[in-house]
């Protein structure tokens, strides 16, 4: 059975290497560490996305807060229930570096994840949490929207390969 991975992000150079794109950078690593095919992307969905036998790769291009809708769109084309979805995207709320693997749970006032729900009616998709904490002086949105240090460019290679293994273990599920 296909499942279908969801890389929330935002589209546009001035995000690419942000902390909201954490997700899309986790998808970059995952496929220069040869987990899928070096093969080109295709638009549909409002999304760039690519199909394998197993999975396919999704990320949204309407920007985070409007996910939900390539999401929906993805998931009734290719006939894949909630089960079978996989949201990966950053959490203020784990600790810098921390991955959790989880089905269900509360939208921790993300964004994205809000908007997932309100699109698919459920919140019974699975979700990848990669940690970026709380910033202690500054307010969420441009948190959030700031890029890694180059210090935290090492941690974040780190917790990619932890959060490999939560992939691979939701790639197992059946």
């Amino acid at each position: 059975m296909v499942k279908l991975a969801v890389f929330l992000g935002n589209p546009g150079l001035q995000y690419k290497n942000t902390r909201h794109n954490t997700a899309w950078l986790f998808c970059e690593t995952l496929q220069e560490r040869g987990l899928f095919p070096d093969t080109p992307w295709q638009e549909k969905f409002h999304s760039e996305f690519l199909k394998t036998p197993e999975v396919i790769l999704l990320k949204p291009q309407t920007y985070m807060n409007l996910s939900g809708r390539s999401v929906q769109e993805a998931a009734s084309f290719f006939r894949i229930g909630s089960d079978d979805i996989l949201i990966v995207h950053d959490d203020i709320e784990l600790k810098p570096w921390e991955t959790r693997l989880q089905k269900g749970g509360g939208m921790g006032g993300h964004n994205g994840l809000r908007s997932v729900k309100q699109n698919l009616s459920t919140d019974g998709f699975w979700r990848l949490r990669l940690g970026i904490g709380r910033p202690q002086r500054q307010e969420v949105s441009s948190f959030v929207l700031s890029s890694f240090s180059a210090e935290d460019k090492i941690k974040l290679r780190e917790m990619f390969t932890r959060a490999e293994e939560h992939f691979k273990t939701f790639l197992k599920q059946k």
